[in-house]
């Protein structure tokens, strides 16, 4: 069911109306031309060509732990700016997702689950982690369900792509995102947007600060309010599902003791307290459609929908259970930095405290059989890092140490009610009995890291480096199920050294040519309260070549990259035969493929961005039970890894209108593709998304002051229903198929202003 508002009905009119301009891109062979040039002259030329309007300004990143102009990052990096962020546009980890090439994103039961170059988190267990680092201000946020609070106040998204083992360490083997908060000023700045949408959307964000002390103590407060009504509807409880209600609050301080140290405290919290991140029932995999429910007399949203000769809607449930989600988060990130001439000295100290509590339905029926999924986590974490870094005439330095620990707790409670009815036995026999996991894990993580460039000429340049990574972990817990009562005490360690090595060559000004090997780890997992063995660490090899160029006096960019990952111990989850949930090492998997980015400033006003990535996603040697084939083990080699699509591409255009009024009319348009995913190591049709396009536009007006804003905007303008995950669950529910799926159209009208 589809809430539309008035606004709504406008913005139809207004696109329906609208004319899409065909946009053609020709690429053309990029000629080198050797040149001793300085480096800084391709960043002055790009800052030339902004400030006349006729080019495209360059990009300053920190995410290679220096401040570097995006063209000189021999990586492949992509940067999102504030001007993109928000209702409308990039306004969640999910959305980012069509912006970045090689990035999918889905969440899970309200977790995170981000893939970079078709490596990303698979387990569905409590305490596994992520392939990609996840950090805001350089501090890592651990857990993944954390990183789903939303983005608000942002100055920059940054995105790496590919290992960043020598950078980041534990858990970066597919790649790094990090989000770069707006920091206070000196001059007063600020900004307030509102925004109203069709499923009764409305969202408040807003930021503003300046100094309290003129040039020495500086402050910024922002916070965001989001709350909808539900993308879907429990049709046998008639509550709303996928509705949100949701706020956060941030502020921070900034110090400038002296010239060159400062002293950067802020401090986040957020609540959410709704019924999102449903489990949508998507049908029956190896038996058939309500068998389980049948055996009660209960029903899916597939018997009532045949029953009434239509299709069903999987966006609704039909459950006696409603989803639930409340979590909660308090963070504190200080940062002190002393840059003495060439030298930069930073200590990183952050501190997250974070949980939540889920629930929803797994069996896919209105009764209650054993299939209430209950997950409580909570996290305490703690880090400090200091990084160091020295900028000579030929020679570059960075080095640092981190230590992080996190306390991890939390339980999975399944209430076996009705189960008796599956061995024969009086329905309630198992009612007082769980399926659970409970218990705590201890992570501590030690990291030491160097890296070095020295530049042989004003063109070549060689950069080598590496980290040595510790890391313990210790979990205390019980598994129980069917009065099996199992204490489940682990602890193991793990050393690993990640080196990398990079040759960079400025062809001219405007080229930069790259080359890179590097090494990946990602931790070893113990889960909570699990029966699973140790699971040891995932390590990779990668081997990548770039060439990022600028031409036409810098009105045309293109980034290119090819790249080829060799994966060892591939960490993959899974529910297993005995309807317990698995994580094991696959023994190989290769990854490679290509990816080219462009933006280009054709006439004033107009500037187009296209991707296109080639991805082929491989195991090499893996067996598992196949639950089609009653569990009996087979090879997946050759098979495709989840969420890998083989192609992507992504084109978008913002042109400012040539109209005589004051002020300026900007529309925009971007239209992405991307080709069939699947969610398991089977890639079976059963758990597939199948290629699709996602269509989004708006069109907007700045007043000539620049003050006030007026956007009305759409996504997924075409209603595309889109599965974002899909598992297979336990055969104790006939391995019936759940998941989530992705916002459906959306549109809106947001209003803003600049202080």
């Amino acid at each position: 069911m589809v809430r539309v508002s008035t606004t709504g009905a406008v913005l139809r009119a207004a696109v329906s109306a609208r004319a899409m301009a065909v946009l053609g891109v020709a690429c053309t062979t990029l000629m080198a031309i050797p040149a001793h040039a300085q480096q800084t002259a391709a960043a002055d030329g790009a800052k030339a060509g902004a400030a006349s309007g006729t080019g495209l300004g360059d990009i300053v990143v920190t995410a290679t732990r220096q401040s570097t102009s995006l063209s000189k990052v021999a990586a492949a990096v992509t940067a999102v700016q504030a001007g993109d962020l928000g209702a409308g546009k990039i306004k969640d980890v999910q959305s980012l997702a069509a912006s970045i090439p090689n990035l999918s994103v889905g969440d899970q039961f309200g977790v995170n689950r981000i893939f970079i170059r078709g490596i990303g988190l698979t387990s569905i267990d409590l305490g596994a982690d992520g392939g990609v680092a996840f950090l805001q201000d350089g501090a890592q946020i651990p857990r993944p369900a954390a990183q789903l609070a939303g983005f608000y106040d942002l100055q920059q998204v940054e995105v790496l792509r590919g290992p960043q083992g020598t950078l980041y360490g534990r858990g970066a083997t597919a790649g790094a995102i990090n989000l770069i908060t707006k920091r206070p000023t000196e001059a007063l700045d600020g900004y307030l947007r509102a925004t109203y949408g069709n499923y009764n959307a409305v969202a408040i964000e807003g930021g503003v600060g300046g100094a309290v002390v003129k040039d020495t103590v500086m402050v910024r407060i922002s916070g965001k309010y989001d709350t909808r009504d539900g993308y879907g509807t429990n049709t046998f409880t008639h509550s709303q599902i996928d509705n949100r209600n949701a706020y956060a609050f941030r502020g921070s301080v900034l110090l400038k003791a002296a010239e060159d140290f400062s002293i950067l405290v802020s401090g986040e919290t957020f609540h959410e307290n709704d019924n999102n991140y449903a489990f949508h029932y998507f049908g029956p995999t190896v038996a058939a459609e309500n068998a389980l429910g049948a055996l009660l007399g209960g029903q899916s949203i597939f018997t009532i929908a045949a029953a009434k000769g239509v299709k069903p809607n999987l966006r609704d449930l039909y459950s006696g259970t409603d989803p639930v989600n409340h979590r909660n988060g308090t963070s504190f990130t200080g940062t002190m930095e002393w840059t003495p001439e060439n030298w930069s000295i930073k200590s990183i100290t952050s501190y997250h405290d974070f949980e939540r509590f889920n629930r929803d339905d797994l069996n896919g029926s209105n009764v209650n059989m054993f299939g209430q999924n209950n997950y409580t986590e909570n996290s305490k974490s703690y880090s400090q890092e200091f990084v160091g870094s020295y900028k000579g005439n030929r020679f570059d330095a960075l080095f640092g140490t981190v230590y992080f620990h996190e306390d991890l707790s939390g339980e999975v409670r399944v209430p076996l009610t009705n189960l008796g009815i599956l061995f024969n036995l009086p329905a309630n026999y198992f009612d007082s009995k769980n399926y659970l996991q409970t218990g705590t894990v201890k992570i501590d993580a030690l990291g030491l890291y160097a890296q070095g460039s020295y530049a042989f000429t004003d063109s070549l340049k060689l950069t080598l480096g590496g980290r040595f990574s510790h890391e313990k972990r210790q979990g205390i817990g019980v598994f129980d199920f069917l009065a099996t009562n199992v204490l489940t005490n682990k602890q193991k360690a793990w050393d690993a050294f990640t080196p990398t090595m990079t040759l960079n060559y400025q062809a001219n000004p405007d080229t930069l040519f790259y080359a890179t090997v590097t090494r990946g780890f990602k931790s070893g997992v113990i889960n909570v309260g699990s029966q699973n063995d140790v699971i040891d660490p995932e390590y990779v090899w990668s081997y990548e070549l770039g060439v990022k160029t600028a031409a036409l006096d810098n009105r045309l960019q293109a980034n290119l990259s090819a790249f080829y990952m060799d994966y060892s111990n591939l960490q993959v989850g899974f529910v297993n035969a005995q309807s317990i949930v698995s994580t094991v090492n696959a023994a190989s998997a290769r990854n490679y493929g290509f990816e080219a980015e462009l933006r280009a400033k054709p006439a004033t006003g107009l500037t187009v961005e296209l991707f296109g990535t080639y991805l082929n996603a491989k195991y090499r040697q893996f067996e598992n039970g196949y639950y089609r084939a009653n569990f009996a083990t087979v090879s997946l080699a050759g098979n495709t890894l989840d969420n890998a699509p083989k192609f992507s591409f992504r084109a978008g255009v913002n042109y400012d209108l040539p109209v005589s009024l004051p002020g300026k009319i900007t529309v925009r348009g971007d239209l992405t593709w991307q080709d069939r995913v699947y969610f398991t190591e089977f890639n079976n049709a059963d758990a597939t998304q199948a290629p699709y396009a996602l269509l989004n536009a708006g069109i907007g007006y700045t007043t000539e002051d620049k003050r006030w804003t007026l956007d009305i905007w759409g996504r997924n303008l075409t209603d595309h229903f889109i599965f974002s995950n899909n598992i297979i669950t336990a055969p104790l529910y006939n391995s019936v198929r759940v998941g989530t799926v992705a916002p459906p159209r959306t549109f809106g009208v947001t209003l803003g202003l600049k202080i």
